[in-house]
């Protein structure tokens, strides 16, 4: 097999995990990681800085995770 889909199964993987890790570390309802590290929060829109990052780390992991899923389906060919 090509190293280039070891590569990408490794990254698929990774994010994956990372996707299930971060969507659970999410808040509900005002609960969740702000709340558990003291609700810093913003008055502008009422989400803390730890929130907003939260969000961005997921987003970049849902994105990776459906990019190297894409790019399997291009590259991978079995045998």
């Amino acid at each position: 097999m090509n190293p280039i889909i070891y590569l990408l199964i490794a990254i698929d993987v990774v994010c994956a995990i990372g996707l299930i890790v971060f969507v659970l570390l999410h808040s509900g309802k005002g609960t969740g990681l702000s709340s558990m590290f003291g609700g810093i929060s913003s008055a502008a829109s009422g989400t803390s800085i730890i929130e907003k990052n939260l969000d961005r780390i997921t987003i970049g992991l849902a994105t990776g995770w459906a990019l190297s899923s894409v790019l399997l389906m291009m590259f991978y060919r079995p045998a």
